[in-house]
C-alpha cells in the first residue's frame, strides 16, 4: 500500500527530475566581452561596452527563454594576455561567444582560437584580414575595418581637392594596416603620398611628426592611430595651428569619446568615418537614452553600440536554433546569424556576408564648431552617406579561403 509519506517523496523526485530536466533544456549562454578596460582604449569601449552587451541581453534574454551570463576582462593590449584569457574562457568558463576586443593582433589571435574550439569571435577592431585571408567560420566582423575607414575618407577627400597625403601612422599591425590601406585608396583615385611617419605606440609627443608633415606640403594630414595617440596628435596639431596653412586634417579612425576629450574647439572642422552616431535618427536616439545611465551620461561610442547589436543577433540566432545548439556549436550558431539579417536600433537593418562581414551603412562626418553643437554631445555632423556595399570591401576582393 502506497502511503502518503512515500507518495510525496516520489512527487518530489518526479519534480527534481523535471527541474533538472528543464535546466538542461535551458544552458546558460555566456558572453565575453574582452578590451582595455584601464588603457588608452577604455573610453572606446572598456566598461561601456560590457553595459551595452548587459542591456541587449536585459531587453531580450527573458523574452527570447534564454539564460545568459555576460562577464568582461581586461586583455591590457597584450596578445598574450588577451590569448591567455579566451582560451581560459573557451576551455575552463564555458565562455560562448567574445565580443569587442578592438586590438587587431589580439583578435587575429582569437579567431584562430575560435574557429579551434568550434566557438565564437565577433570583434569591433580594425584590421581587414578578420574577413579577408584569416577568415574562420566562427567569426563576425563588427562596426568597422581598416579597409572600409579607407575606401570612405580616401575616396570622399581625394574627391574633394585633397590629392595629396601625409600619413602619422602608430607603428603596429592596426596603424600599418590603416595606412596602407588608405594610401592604396588614395592612389586608385588619383592621389599622391607625400610622405609618411610611424612613431612608437603609445606617443605623446607628435611635434616632430607634424613639422614634417607641414613640410611635406601635403593637403591632407593623416592620422592612423587610435584612442589617446589621436587625441594628442589632434590637440597639438591645433596648438600649433597646422591646418592654418591650409592642410587639413583626417583622423582615419576616431570615436565620439575622442571628440569629448579633445573638445570641440581643437577638434573643429575634423573628417571622420563612423557606421554609428547617437543623433543620427529615431532609433539610435532611442538606443542612446537606455544606455546612456549605465555610461554615467556619455554617448555610446560605434564599438560599445555594436557590442549591443552583435550580443542582440547572438541570442536572436541562439534562440532560433536552440540554446544547447548554439553552446554545442559557435559555428551553427554564426551560420544562423548569417542566416537571419540584423536589425537593430544601433545599425539598422544590415547583413552578415559569407566571410562574416557585417555591412553597415558608413557614414563620412564633420566635428562642428561649438557655435554649431547645440547640446551636450552634439558633435557630428553628416557630410556623405555611403551604402553598405560600397562602403566595405567587395567579397570578391578579400581573399577569404571561406568563398574561393
Amino acid at each position: 500500500m502506497l502511503t502518503r509519506r512515500a507518495a510525496l517523496a516520489g512527487s518530489a523526485a518526479l519534480g527534481m527530475v523535471a527541474h533538472s530536466a528543464r535546466a538542461q533544456a535551458k544552458p546558460t549562454l555566456k558572453v565575453g566581452v574582452l578590451n582595455d578596460q584601464s588603457g588608452p582604449y577604455r573610453d572606446n569601449g572598456g566598461p561601456g561596452s560590457v553595459a551595452c552587451a548587459r542591456q541587449a541581453v536585459q531587453e531580450m534574454a527573458a523574452t527570447l527563454g534564454l539564460n545568459v551570463e555576460v562577464v568582461s576582462a581586461n586583455h591590457q593590449n597584450k596578445p598574450d594576455i588577451g590569448a591567455s584569457i579566451a582560451r581560459q574562457w573557451y576551455d575552463q568558463e564555458g565562455v560562448d561567444v567574445i565580443l569587442d576586443i578592438q586590438n587587431s593582433a589580439i583578435a587575429l589571435a582569437i579567431a584562430g582560437l575560435a574557429r579551434e574550439k568550434d566557438k565564437i569571435v565577433m570583434p569591433c577592431a580594425g584590421v581587414s584580414d578578420l574577413t579577408g585571408k584569416h577568415c574562420t567560420p566562427n567569426t563576425v566582423h563588427w562596426c568597422y575595418d581598416t579597409n572600409m575607414l579607407a575606401r570612405v575618407i580616401g575616396d570622399a577627400l581625394v574627391k574633394n581637392g585633397g590629392d595629396t597625403w601625409f600619413f602619422i601612422t602608430a607603428n603596429y599591425a592596426f596603424g600599418h594596416s590603416l595606412e596602407n590601406d588608405t594610401a592604396q585608396r588614395v592612389k586608385a583615385t588619383g592621389g599622391k603620398v607625400a610622405g609618411s611617419v610611424r612613431l612608437p605606440f603609445p606617443t605623446t609627443d607628435f611635434s616632430s611628426a607634424l613639422v614634417q608633415a607641414q613640410a611635406s606640403g601635403a593637403k591632407i594630414i593623416a592620422l592612423a592611430n587610435a584612442g589617446n595617440d589621436t587625441t594628442n596628435a589632434i590637440k597639438q596639431a591645433a596648438e600649433f595651428g597646422v591646418t592654418r596653412g591650409g592642410a587639413r586634417l583626417a583622423a582615419l579612425l576616431l570615436q565620439i569619446s575622442d571628440i569629448h576629450a579633445i573638445g570641440l574647439e581643437a577638434a573643429q572642422g575634423l573628417a571622420l568615418t563612423e557606421t554609428f552616431y547617437w543623433d543620427l535618427n529615431d532609433r539610435t536616439r532611442a538606443f542612446s537614452g537606455r544606455v546612456r545611465q549605465a555610461l554615467s551620461g556619455a554617448a555610446p561610442t560605434a564599438p560599445q553600440a555594436a557590442c549591443y547589436a552583435a550580443t542582440a543577433h547572438y541570442l536572436k540566432a541562439a534562440a532560433a536554433i536552440g540554446a544547447a545548439e548554439a553552446k554545442k556549436s559557435g559555428r551553427a550558431a554564426v551560420e544562423r546569424m548569417k542566416a537571419m539579417a540584423p536589425d537593430d536600433d544601433v545599425f539598422g537593418r544590415s547583413q552578415i556576408r559569407a566571410d562574416g562581414r557585417v555591412l553597415h551603412t558608413a557614414y563620412l562626418f564633420q566635428i562642428k564648431s561649438p557655435a554649431e553643437s547645440r547640446q551636450g554631445w552634439d558633435y557630428y555632423k553628416t557630410v556623405e552617406t555611403i551604402p553598405a556595399d560600397q562602403a566595405f570591401r567587395p567579397l570578391s576582393e578579400n581573399g577569404c579561403p571561406l568563398v574561393q
